[in-house]
């Protein structure tokens, strides 16, 4: 399909999404612009509502409020339009255990209409650029986990989409594969894709996201660049770890009052974590905390991570699991 003209449209506009699994809210008035040529991250953590919506833009599942648009196409009055501008990378290889590399690429360039020499060109083309030309031959069952992930991300990729849809792309993969995959999404991105991905990792939504959109119980609740969402929690993040958790509830009150922000608790490791606009209180806070009996074993200012903006804005972090 020809987007001459287009580069005003955004990829993606959705406007109040909203996808129901009986009476649960999995997507609860989910609203985004991805512009083109960008790489537009989705962060939150397991059951945030992610690939639900995800799942929407891509018309693998038909809202129940709300709309959608890719490059102005509706995704369910013109779905057949939009499934010709996108490729799709769930967060597992949706690809034949029994059958090699090579004919799984073969088979897939097959049905999006490329023939027979061109699909084998297109398959050996994609396995050298994905690292796999050795492994070629050999079943999907003997493959690890990085090396599946780096096939579906190839599969994705054979009819060129001008949009693609990564959820979670880099879940279990090593460090070395992972910053391949990173690697191959801001090449793809410098030939003209965009990109929307989904991530519960924030270093991930960090390194490559132009913008991000925290979402947590099928809402997002925060959105902007990520140095944007960083500034939105104060100047400096202060981190306390207390040498007993048996205080946390008390120094998060004291703490929360002496600065006049929401206290955020790590209770596995006995941290705060609070937003500072004026470090050089910090003296006076921790003779406070001693005064009422609070000893604190460490303490850490420093320019704020998505860590502590995700830890902030949600009061726990980004790995724990959501109740949508």
């Amino acid at each position: 399909m020809n987007l001459s003209g287009t580069s005003a449209v955004p990829a993606v506009e959705a406007d109040g999404l909203v996808k129901k699994f009986g009476q649960q809210r999995a997507v609860d008035g989910v609203s985004l612009t991805v512009p083109q040529g960008a790489v537009y991250g989705i962060l939150g953590p397991n059951g945030a509502g992610k690939t639900t919506a995800l799942r929407m833009l891509a018309t693998l599942l038909r809202p129940d409020a709300g709309s959608a648009r890719i490059f102005g196409y509706d995704v369910v009055k013109d779905s057949t339009a939009v499934r010709s501008l996108v490729g799709v990378t769930g967060q597992y290889a949706s690809v034949d255990e029994d059958l090699s590399a090579t004919e799984n690429l073969i088979i897939f360039s097959r049905l999006l209409g490329l023939s027979r020499a061109d699909a084998r060109r297109k398959s050996t083309e994609l396995l050298e650029e994905f690292d796999l030309t050795e492994a070629a031959t050999k079943p999907l069952k003997n493959f690890s986990g990085g090396m599946r992930r780096r096939l579906d991300l190839a599969a994705s990729l054979i009819s060129a989409p001008p949009l693609l849809f990564l959820d979670e792309p880099t879940t279990g993969l090593d460090p070395r594969t992972r910053a391949q995959m990173w690697e191959t999404i801001r090449r793809l991105v410098r030939e003209g894709a965009t990109v929307l991905l989904t991530t519960q990792y924030l270093d991930e939504a960090d390194q490559l996201a132009d913008r991000i959109a925290v979402i947590d119980r099928g809402k997002v609740i925060a959105d902007g660049t990520a140095d944007e969402l960083k500034a939105s929690v104060g100047v400096s993040s202060l981190q306390l770890t207390l040498t007993d958790r048996s205080h946390t509830a008390d120094a998060r009150s004291i703490v929360a009052a002496y600065l006049g922000v929401d206290v955020a608790i790590t209770p596995e490791a006995g941290r705060l974590t609070a937003p500072m606009t004026d470090s050089s209180v910090t003296p006076e806070l921790l003779i406070r905390l001693r005064d009422n009996g609070i000893v604190v074993d460490e303490i850490t200012v420093s320019k704020p991570s998505l860590d502590e903006v995700f830890l902030t804005i949600t009061g726990h972090t980004a790995e724990e699991k959501s109740v949508a």
